[in-house]
Parts: structure tokens; C-alpha cells; sequence
């Protein structure tokens, strides 16, 4: 094998591993329902792409001395773990937000098997999950997750290495960013519950013979269904117009 090939092969690899280790942590493509296959398919696939236009900021670093390519390798997985993370974080706010509400609401006592991944979910929660990650995938927004790899090189180059210090930072503003757009998203079925509980315990009180509970548990899931029903477009809305500025603009 001689030296330029040997450098193709290197180059390569170092690209897979930023992309890989994003697509293995992105939302919907590292779901357990996607076989280990097909994820491995794309991200060859992606990084054979994406390296014939990143060559030029690539290929000097394709080096054969063992312990400087072990310390590539390590930190482009890290930084491509990194900005899969962050995508991932979103979304994982989103299911929490999403399980309140089937709880806030009374619809999450029976949880089932989850659509994305493989932990028991409520049904509520798994509907709001999935169909937010489709609107994803519509919109094209997995296209950003790979515009986000392009520029990375910029930002974070091959030398410059993984800093920890800068992706916790960045790791911490996307939690504190996602969950406060969560919260507003689920903030009317916070005051939902809140005022509907607050109205049965008053009504508890007065008639404590009456098991106020069994009969109203029916008319609360009606009343949050239907307020869900004129919510969601709104709250999936929401969340897609918040996925790059959260997750990539930073």
C-alpha cells in the first residue's frame, strides 16, 4: 500500500469519526428502532461526501504515527458526539415535556412501549415525541445537523483539538435554553393542572362523601385532551423554529 492511499485511508477515518460520532447521538438516526446497519451505512456515506469538500482542511493532518492518530481520532469523536448531543438534548427536553403533560393532564398512568426508544412511555408522550421528531426529519433540519458538521471545521478544527472546558459550557446553555422553551411550550397545561386540581380539592372539601376523584378523573382527560387538541400545532410549531437556534446557532 503506498503513501498517498495510506493518507486517503487516514483522512477518511478521521472524518468518519466526527461524523460518526454525530449520528451516533443525533435524534432519530441513533434511535434503537434504526438498525446498527443502516446507521453505519450513512455515516460512511456522509463522510465520504462531506470529505471530498473538506479535503483541503483534512488530509494535512492524516499522520501515521500511532500516538498523535489515536489523539485525532479520539477528539473528532468527541467533538462530532458533541454537536449530536446537542440536537439530542432538544429532544430529550421535549419527551420530558411531553410526559408532563400526559401526566399534568391524567393521561399517563398507563405508560406503554416507546416509539423512539426502547424505555416505557406514556401513549400521550410517544405521540407528541414522534411526531415532533418527524417534523424534524420534514423540515429538513437533519440537513442543518450536517451543515453544523461542515462549519464545526471552522470553529473547532482538526488542530485545535476537543476543548472539555468549552463543551460543557456549550452543554450546559443548550439545557438551560431547551428546557425553557419546554416550559413555555407545556406552561398552559401547567396552569390547566393547576387550576383544575385546585378546583376539585375545594370541591373535596365540601363534599367529602362524594369520591371526587373517580368521577372527575373523565372530565379532566376530556378537558386536556381538548385543550391539547388546539395546542399542538402551536407547541410542535414552536419547537421546530427553536431546534436551530438552541441546538446549531450556537
Amino acid at each position: 500500500m503506498n503513501v498517498a492511499l495510506q493518507s486517503i485511508i487516514i483522512a477518511a477515518f478521521l472524518a468518519f469519526c466526527r461524523v460518526g460520532g454525530c449520528f451516533m447521538l443525533m435524534p432519530g438516526l441513533s434511535s434503537a428502532r434504526v438498525p446498527l446497519q443502516v446507521r453505519l451505512f450513512v455515516a460512511l456515506s456522509a463522510s465520504g461526501a462531506l470529505l471530498i469538500h473538506l479535503w483541503d482542511r483534512i488530509a494535512p493532518f492524516a499522520t501515521r504515527e500511532p500516538t498523535v492518530l489515536l489523539v485525532l481520532i479520539a477528539s473528532e469523536s468527541l467533538i462530532g458526539a458533541l454537536i449530536g448531543l446537542m440536537a439530542r438534548l432538544y429532544v430529550l427536553a421535549l419527551q420530558f415535556i411531553a410526559s408532563s403533560i400526559a401526566t399534568l393532564i391524567g393521561f399517563g398512568a398507563a405508560g406503554g412501549a416507546g416509539i423512539e426508544e426502547v424505555e416505557p412511555q406514556s401513549a400521550l408522550g410517544s405521540i407528541i415525541s414522534f411526531s415532533a421528531l418527524m417534523l424534524l426529519f420534514v423540515f429538513d433540519f437533519h440537513h442543518e445537523i450536517i451543515k453544523a458538521l461542515v462549519m464545526s471545521y471552522d470553529v473547532a478544527p482538526i488542530s485545535a483539538m476537543f476543548n472539555p472546558q468549552s463543551a460543557l459550557v456549550d452543554m450546559t446553555d443548550t439545557v438551560s435554553e431547551s428546557f425553557m422553551v419546554m416550559i413555555r411550550l407545556g406552561s398552559p397545561f401547567i396552569a390547566y393542572a393547576i387550576l383544575v386540581n385546585l378546583g376539585i380539592g375545594f370541591i373535596n372539601k365540601l363534599v367529602p362523601q362524594i369520591p371526587v376523584y373517580f368521577i372527575s378523573l373523565p372530565f379532566v382527560i376530556a378537558g386536556g385532551l381538548i385543550l391539547l387538541y388546539f395546542a399542538v400545532p402551536t407547541l410542535l410549531s414552536l419547537f421546530a423554529d427553536g431546534f436551530v437556534d438552541v441546538t446549531i446557532g450556537r
